[in-house]
């Protein structure tokens, strides 16, 4: 048996980072105008990142003992961040915008730190899936040489393949890179039809242009010469005799001077005699163009509550007197855990629940089927460390307690908090083993002493009105002691 005590040597390492005395190292960071420097260690360094290792065996030592590395291309936020996650090996992203994410995922990829770059991107892509398909001009150029980031290059190519449109479309068409554009037209089944990619095509080319004619009536030849020039990369990617004969007279022919003469001709020969062969190249047609993907089918956000049970909750959260409608409910609740998925071991909700604030725990009751559950606005922390007393109390006005109705339970029950100063109750460290999610005086325990929740009827809840202390009302009518089938921790977040 062995005792890990990795929250106390993260803090600790955290405070050398602040430790002025014995730095050998400085890193400046950001543009000349935001310039900013760090200080560090070189022994931390080195053997945190790879990156770095090299970097400090090529960097002179000054007069006074200190090596300096310029990262003039990392801003002075984001290398803030990296630095504290090296010394301390936690970074909290809850509250931080998806650019700012996904900078700290470019970064920490370029730095070495894999399995950080790994994990933001898993983020990204399981959380932040509408941000990511606005960003493709963006962020598709970014990551297009990199051998890493596997999962975003999955992600963008399924889109690339299966909704186009999506990237044609977007408000950001025209900044497109030139690269990442002729990687798109390269893609032998994007799911459009083809006289429509040469349209956005001309459009692209014309936005790199913006001197050009508004009127095509008014271009000159040496316009005609410019738009050439700009799309030479991406006219031999068009398959062109897979277009209609209206198509060409309505679509091809007002631009057939950025075309050789010989292709012109072929195009011509090919519309009158479509089985004799043309010098110019042939390239297949794409894939077969699906006329309609069929939607999407909505993955359901829990395994135990529904969207009326997740209306209830979020009404009872701004303590409205009546039930929000599912069109108008204003938060998301985003899965942080899942017992059946992550495990029922109590230190299991410390490790992963640690640092969010606004969740709803709901736990399925094993032989009953009941909803039991609370909301905690305060963030939940596994770092507390006592070893006489088992933990600490709370204190919140907006905390409350809930059984949901079921097929067996009619109506839901609401307990509001009553004893603010005991609202909840953190276990410190050395009790995380046996203890999870604590309301008030256990009015809604959920305890294992074999540390498992499904396996040890040692969870808890009052059901005599009387010895509810510390919030308003039993929300249990059975037995106090019960064992959880499963359970789920929902984030709360605000729809904006």
């Amino acid at each position: 048996m062995s005792f890990k005590f990795f929250d106390k040597l993260s803090k600790d390492f955290s405070e050398l980072l602040n430790d002025k005395k014995e730095y050998n190292v400085v890193i400046e960071v950001d543009k000349e105008e935001n310039k900013k420097l760090f200080t560090a260690h070189s022994v931390v360094l080195r053997y945190r990142s790879s990156y770095f290792d090299k970097e400090l065996e090529n960097t002179a030592t000054n007069e006074n003992h200190v090596k300096t590395i310029n990262k003039p291309n990392i801003s002075a936020q984001i290398f803030e961040i990296i630095l504290k996650y090296i010394y301390s090996g936690i970074i909290n992203i809850e509250n931080m915008d998806p650019t700012t994410i996904y900078e700290l995922m470019i970064v920490a990829n370029e730095l070495t730190f894999e399995e950080l770059s790994i994990k933001l991107e898993g983020f990204l892509v399981d959380y932040l899936a509408s941000w990511l398909k606005t960003q493709f001009s963006l962020i598709y150029h970014s990551i297009f040489n990199y051998n890493e980031f596997k999962g975003l290059k999955i992600f963008y190519n399924d889109i690339i393949i299966k909704s186009p449109g999506m990237i044609f479309e977007s408000e950001n068409f025209i900044s497109l890179q030139e690269t990442t554009l002729v990687s798109v037209l390269k893609c032998d089944n994007l799911q459009i039809e083809e006289i429509k990619i040469w349209d956005y095509v001309i459009k692209w080319g014309i936005a790199q242009n913006p001197t050009l004619p508004t009127s095509l009536e008014k271009w000159s030849k040496e316009n005609f010469e410019t738009l050439k020039t700009t799309l030479q990369q991406c006219l031999p990617l068009i398959r062109y005799f897979h277009f209609s004969d209206e198509d060409i007279w309505e679509k091809v022919k007002p631009y057939k001077k950025i075309l050789g003469k010989q292709l012109w001709e072929d195009l011509i020969q090919h519309s009158m005699f479509p089985n004799q062969p043309v010098k110019s190249p042939v390239l297949s047609a794409r894939g077969t163009i699906t006329p309609k993907l069929p939607p999407t089918v909505k993955k359901p956000f829990s395994n135990i509550i529904s969207e009326e049970h997740a209306t209830e909750i979020s009404s009872w959260i701004d303590c409205k007197s009546t039930i929000y409608s599912s069109t108008k409910m204003p938060y998301e609740f985003q899965l942080i855990l899942r017992g059946s998925r992550d495990g029922f071991h109590p230190r299991t909700f410390w490790d992963i629940c640690h640092g969010y604030a606004g969740t709803v725990v709901v736990a399925k009751v094993a032989g009953t089927g009941e909803l039991l559950g609370g909301y905690n606005p305060l963030a939940w922390d596994n770092s507390l460390f006592k070893i006489i007393a088992r933990g600490t109390y709370m204190e919140t006005n907006d905390s409350f307690i809930f059984s949901l109705k079921n097929d067996k339970i009619k109506n839901s029950v609401l307990s509001r908090v009553k004893d603010k100063g005991r609202a909840l109750y953190y276990y410190s460290s050395c009790f995380q083993n046996s203890y999870g999610p604590c309301f008030g005086n256990w009015e809604f325990l959920m305890r294992s002493d074999v540390s498992d929740f499904t396996e040890d009827k040692k969870s808890w809840c009052i059901y005599d009105p009387r010895d509810c202390n510390y919030y308003e009302k039993s929300i249990r009518t059975t037995n106090k002691r019960f064992s959880i089938a499963d359970y789920e921790v929902f984030k709360i977040i605000k729809r904006h």
